[in-house]
């Protein structure tokens, strides 16, 4: 008879940071104005919660590209959360601090989820994989980004 493996989401460090993030920021909007329990506190509630729900969701799948899609959509709605946090602030139901903070825990879960995209990946056949490597010598930009241009990051000379 053999062990049937299963891998519990609460194993994933970044599923556990993220619902910790989803409660640091149930507790903030509790002083938020009443006026935005259905905008605002609806919209940062909901996004947070379902970053790690996404992960929830799609951890047990079989097929290792609808775990990657639950990693993609985390991803998505962690972005989300940021600008709803950054909306809020600028609204002054945050602190800068709070924002920071909010902000670089966010970034970390980011660059995990990152992490764990390109883990599963790497199980697939090189042929489905579709990861976008900046080192590879096919990959190339056809349209500005929207990021600022720097010296240190030039627009490409054919645009």
């Amino acid at each position: 008879m053999s062990t049937i493996q299963y891998r519990d989401v609460e194993n994933l460090k970044v599923y556990n940071l993220l619902c910790d993030l989803h409660i640091r920021i149930w507790e903030l909007t509790k002083s938020w104005p009443r006026a935005e329990r259905f905008e605002l506190t609806s919209q940062v509630l909901r996004s947070s919660n379902s970053s790690p729900a996404q992960l929830a969701e799609k951890n047990a799948d079989r097929h290792i590209k609808n775990r990657m899609e639950g990693v993609n959509r985390s991803r998505g709605e962690a972005e989300e959360t940021v600008h709803h946090l950054r909306i809020s602030k600028r609204k002054s139901y945050i602190t800068e601090e709070d924002f920071q903070s909010l902000k670089s825990s966010y970034q970390e879960c980011i660059c995990m989820l990152n992490g764990l995209e390109k883990n599963l990946e790497s199980t697939l056949p090189v042929s489905e994989r579709k990861y976008v490597h900046e080192s590879d010598p096919e990959y190339h930009v056809d349209i500005p980004s929207g990021y600022p241009v720097t010296e240190d990051l030039p627009l490409p000379s054919n645009l």
